[in-house]
């Protein structure tokens, strides 16, 4: 990213002391200059301080301009109260880092029921779609390819993603009653784009931002598998994969499971990174 950007690749020191406090040194010259803090931001818990704590010392030391670009952008899920005493993470964690940095990069966050991310941060955002390079790997890897969201949440996704592939899209319904409790409509009640779909013809693609417990894939997986499906490549956008999530995605009947590199996990088969880079290089 950073011979991408002609930019300087900087020196930093950030460690725990004994105590479990952190220690942060930045060692490169930062005065007069911006400053790019680059972290994916999974696990949030253990990434934030270290980003904050980067962001102030290198404003102490007289950047310019600090800047963040965070492939994964944490807690943007809990965007409402969906009941009574519920925090709404998503704005205290997006007035956290405004109040930290001066601009943010990021690469799809989870805008569902938020219009854009200034609804909750009130420093300049851009945002980098992963559906273009999400589109070229399905063309050059999968045969007559079906794309399915597993519930509305994804379809913006979904939408993005055959607009580039000129292929039948269909999207079911999801009832969540816990993390890990979930249940998927049958493929008949979901809503269609395009030609109807022959699963003996076709190859499921899901499609998906975040793949977290992947309880949402795999029953997706199941009512596919049940109609006749071939067995579907399952792709993400942001590899969450909570403990077993992706083993048990892989034993539940998914052909291949690949992500966007935001997030380092071995299913990271799509690049995006050259594209978040660009937009630094243009922010804001």
């Amino acid at each position: 990213m950073a011979g991408r950007m002609d930019a300087d690749l900087g020196a930093a020191t950030v460690r725990s002391f004994p105590d479990g406090e952190l220690y942060v040194r930045i060692d490169c010259a930062v005065a007069g200059r911006a400053v790019w803090i680059v972290s994916t931001l999974h696990p949030a818990g253990e990434k934030l301080l270290p980003v904050y704590f980067m962001a102030q010392t290198a404003r102490d030391l007289g950047a310019s301009a600090v800047y963040l670009a965070a492939p994964y952008l944490a807690y943007m899920r809990q965007d409402e109260r969906f009941e009574d005493g519920e925090g709404i993470t998503a704005r205290y964690f997006g007035r956290l880092l405004s109040s930290a940095v001066d601009g943010l990069v990021t690469v799809d966050p989870h805008l569902h029921r938020l219009a854009a991310l200034a609804e909750v941060y009130s420093v300049p955002t851009r945002v980098v779609a992963a559906a273009p390079r999400i589109a070229a790997w399905v063309r050059q890897n999968v045969e007559r390819p079906a794309l399915v969201g597993p519930d509305a949440e994804s379809v913006q996704w979904v939408a993005a993603v055959a607009a580039e592939l000129d292929c039948p899209t269909l999207i079911l319904t999801k009832v969540r009653r816990g993390d890990r409790d979930v249940s998927i409509s049958p493929l008949d009640e979901g809503a269609r784009q395009g030609a109807a779909i022959d699963w003996s013809t076709h190859t499921p693609v899901l499609v998906d931002d975040i793949v977290s417990t992947a309880r949402t894939m795999i029953e997706t997986v199941a009512r596919l598998r049940s109609a006749g499906a071939t067995s579907p490549i399952c792709v993400g956008v942001h590899a969450v994969f909570c403990e077993r999530a992706y083993d048990d995605l892989v034993e539940a009947g998914a052909a291949r499971v690949v992500t966007c590199n935001t997030i380092p996990h071995p299913s990271n088969a799509i690049d995006v990174l050259d594209l978040l880079a660009d937009a630094m290089d243009r922010f804001p």
